[in-house]
């Protein structure tokens, strides 16, 4: 089993914690039983949170750090230290988009971008994963998206930020055979989350696009991938749509599925 047994030492930390995806990881984990250390940079959504988990029993820490910033993130391993635990699970679930044209962004939105979710995701798991392995227990649970199995026109920095979580997890699975220590992948397709809000998106455009069976609430999306983390699964996609789609557009020539997504993406329509 790759989700260690819970003890007051123990922590699962779980960045972008503060709404979505994250909080519904934070949630399920308190339920098994896990302490956390909550990290986003809403420190007042993080204890909203950790108060409403209060009555679960376990210990819950919060760190209200900027991971786009280099030195904020460097400090989390020493506030783990300070609270006396011991990180057995590192979820990487922090994550931003840019929507549109790379030729109509800006330098700053998409460097932001990519040190959130690709630059964060490297510097903490170099930084938690050594001690896992020394113990021979504990794993790395990365979100991604369905968005890594193909370029995405319209959110162009995203897939590919995405895409590097997926090959990244999967050469760290390899690494950690036989370490006690494991590395999964989480690929959801489109989940109602304040995502695509944060990001730019036109709600009734965004649904337009996607058809209601590829939709997935939050909740679930984290149960299955902690069901899988535990069953120390390499990639976990939720839903039988999204399995699907992401096996097509593994398949599918990029020649002729790029033009497609182009002509399909809301943020790239007129």
């Amino acid at each position: 089993m790759s989700l260690p047994t819970p003890s007051p030492q123990r922590t699962v930390v779980v960045t972008g914690a503060s709404s979505g995806i994250g909080e519904e990881l934070a949630r399920e984990f308190a339920r098994r039983g896990h302490g956390l250390v909550l990290v986003a940079r809403r420190e007042d959504r993080l204890r909203s949170l950790a108060d409403d988990l209060a009555d679960r029993g376990v210990r819950i820490e919060v760190a209200a750090l900027d991971l786009s910033d280099a030195e904020d993130r460097a400090t989390l391993p020493t506030m783990i230290d300070q609270w006396e635990l011991e990180a057995d699970v590192l979820v990487n679930n922090a994550g931003l988009s840019t929507t549109g044209p790379v030729h109509a962004s800006t330098p700053e939105a998409e460097l932001n971008m990519i040190e959130v979710d690709v630059v964060a995701v490297a510097d903490l798991t170099t930084r938690l994963l050594p001690p896992m392995v020394r113990r021979g227990r504990g794993g790395i649970l990365n979100v991604a998206s369905t968005a890594a199995f193909q370029p995405m026109p319209g959110q162009t920095g995203y897939a590919a930020c995405k895409a590097f979580v997926l090959s990244y997890t999967r050469g760290l699975a390899g690494e950690l055979r036989g370490t006690g220590v494991s590395a999964t992948a989480l690929c959801p397709g489109p989940v109602h989350t304040e995502f695509g809000e944060v990001a730019g998106f036109d709600e009734e455009a965004t649904t337009s696009a996607m058809p209601d069976f590829m939709w997935t609430e939050a909740a679930d999306v984290a149960r299955a991938g902690i069901e899988a983390f535990a069953r120390g699964r390499q990639v976990v996609i939720p839903g039988a749509a999204n399995r699907v789609t992401a096996a097509a557009a593994t398949l599918t020539p990029k020649e002729l599925l790029v033009p497609a997504l182009a002509r399909m993406h809301p943020a790239l329509r007129d």
